[in-house]
C-alpha cells in the first residue's frame, strides 16, 4: 500500500491543522520556502494531534480511535457542568484577545479513569502509527500505511531529512505523562516535563533547516522550554480545569498560593506576584536561547526570531493584565509581536 494512499473513513486534518493560527508564535510564516512550510506543518500536524489526544480535544474521538486500531472504549461523556463566572466587572470584554473560549474537554472538568484509560490508548495507537511511519521509510516489506492522514505526512518529512523516531517519541511520552502526572514538585521537575514536551520541536526544526550543532540544539531548549512554561502561565486556569497545575509546588509554598486562589476568578496580590516570578524565569530562559537567532541566516533567522519574539511578546501580555491569568489568556497583540521580531531580527538575539 502506497504511504500517501488514504485509508478509508480516516478523519480530516483540517480542523488539527486549522489550529495553527491560534499559536503565540507562527507556525509555517508566508516568508519560508514553500517546502519548508510543508514540512514544518507535518510537524505541528503531528504535535497537535498527539496534543489533542491527551487532552481529550479531538474533534472526532471515536473515528480517530477506529482509524487506528483502538479496542478501548471511549466513556460516555457527562454533561458538562457550567463553569463558574467571574463577576461582570472582572469579565474580559468580547473584544479582549484573553477571551477565549475553553475547550469542551477543559469545561467538563479533570478526567476519570475510563477517559485517561481511552486518552492513553490513543496515544498507543498513534505510537504504533508511528512505528509503520519509520517502516516505511525504512523499506521494510509487505508494511502496513499509517493510519491517519497527519502520521502520512510524516513519511516523506522523514526520509527527505534522515530524521530519528526519538522526538516523535518524546511528544507521545509527554502526553503519556500528562495522563498520570498533574503536579511538579520544584522547578527542575517541571523542566524535565519540557524536555519531552517542547524541546523537540525545536530539534525537528533545526534538523529540518539542516543546522543543528550541539549548541545550537542546547539554545533551542531554552527557548522551547521557556516557551512551554510562558503558555502554562497564559493556561493556569484552564489547565486547573483539566485537574492540572504546572506551577511548581515549591513555589505555590513559597509565595502562600492555594489551588483554591488558583480556581478565583481573578487573582490575587499572592498569585499576581507568583506568576510575575515565574515570568522572570521564563524570560532568563528565553534570554538565554535567544543568540541561537544570531547564529543563522536569512529566511530561517527570521523564523527563529519569530519563536523567541512569540514568547516575549507573551510575557509582555502577562505584565500588561498585572500579572492576572485567571482572568483568560492573555495574549499579545500582532502589532506587537511584529516589533519584538524586528528587534530580534535585527540583535540576533
Amino acid at each position: 500500500m502506497d504511504s500517501s494512499s488514504p485509508t478509508p473513513g480516516a478523519p480530516s486534518d483540517g480542523a488539527v491543522l486549522g489550529k495553527a493560527a491560534r499559536e503565540n508564535f507562527p507556525v509555517a510564516p508566508f516568508f519560508l520556502p514553500a517546502a519548508w512550510r510543508d514540512d514544518l506543518m507535518a510537524v505541528y500536524g503531528f504535535a497537535r494531534l498527539v496534543d489533542d489526544a491527551g487532552d481529550g480535544d479531538l474533534d472526532e474521538p471515536d473515528l480517530v480511535a477506529k482509524v487506528l486500531g483502538v479496542d478501548t472504549p471511549r466513556p460516555q461523556s457527562p454533561e458538562p457542568s457550567q463553569p463558574p463566572q467571574p463577576s461582570p466587572s472582572a469579565q474580559p470584554s468580547q473584544s479582549s484577545p484573553s477571551a477565549r473560549p475553553q475547550s469542551p474537554a477543559a469545561a467538563a472538568g479533570p478526567p476519570d479513569a475510563a477517559e485517561i484509560a481511552f486518552r492513553l490508548a490513543l496515544l498507543d495507537g498513534l505510537d504504533r502509527d508511528l512505528d509503520r511511519v519509520f517502516a516505511i521509510v525504512l523499506g521494510s516489506g509487505g508494511v502496513e500505511a499509517p493510519r491517519h492522514p497527519l502520521m502520512r505526512a510524516l513519511v516523506p518529512l522523514v526520509e527527505k531529512h534522515g530524521l530519528t523516531p526519538d522526538p516523535f517519541r518524546n511528544l507521545i511520552q509527554a502526553n503519556r505523562v500528562d495522563q498520570q502526572t498533574t503536579r511538579y514538585a520544584t522547578y527542575q521537575d517541571l523542566l524535565g516535563y519540557c524536555e519531552l514536551s517542547a524541546n523537540p520541536v525545536g530539534r525537528l526544526v533545526l534538523s529540518i533547516a539542516g543546522v543543528s550543532t550541539p549548541e545550537r540544539v542546547e539554545r533551542s531548549d531554552a527557548v522551547c522550554s521557556a516557551l512551554q512554561v510562558i503558555e502554562h502561565l497564559q493556561d493556569v486556569a484552564e489547565d486547573l480545569t483539566r485537574g492540572r497545575v504546572y506551577l511548581p509546588t515549591e513555589d505555590l509554598d513559597r509565595f502562600g498560593v492555594t489551588e483554591a486562589d488558583l480556581a478565583a476568578p481573578t487573582a490575587g496580590g499572592r498569585v499576581r506576584d507568583l506568576i510575575a516570578f515565574q515570568s522572570q524565569r521564563a524570560g532568563t530562559l528565553l534570554d538565554q536561547g535567544a543568540p541561537l537567532v544570531g547564529t543563522v541566516r536569512g529566511r530561517l533567522r527570521l523564523l527563529l526570531a519569530g519563536f523567541t519574539a512569540g514568547g516575549r511578546a507573551a510575557l509582555g501580555a502577562i505584565t500588561a493584565v498585572g500579572y492576572d491569568v485567571l482572568l483568560g489568556p492573555p495574549k499579545p497583540a500582532k502589532g506587537r509581536l511584529l516589533r519584538e521580531a524586528a528587534a530580534t531580527y535585527v540583535k540576533g538575539r
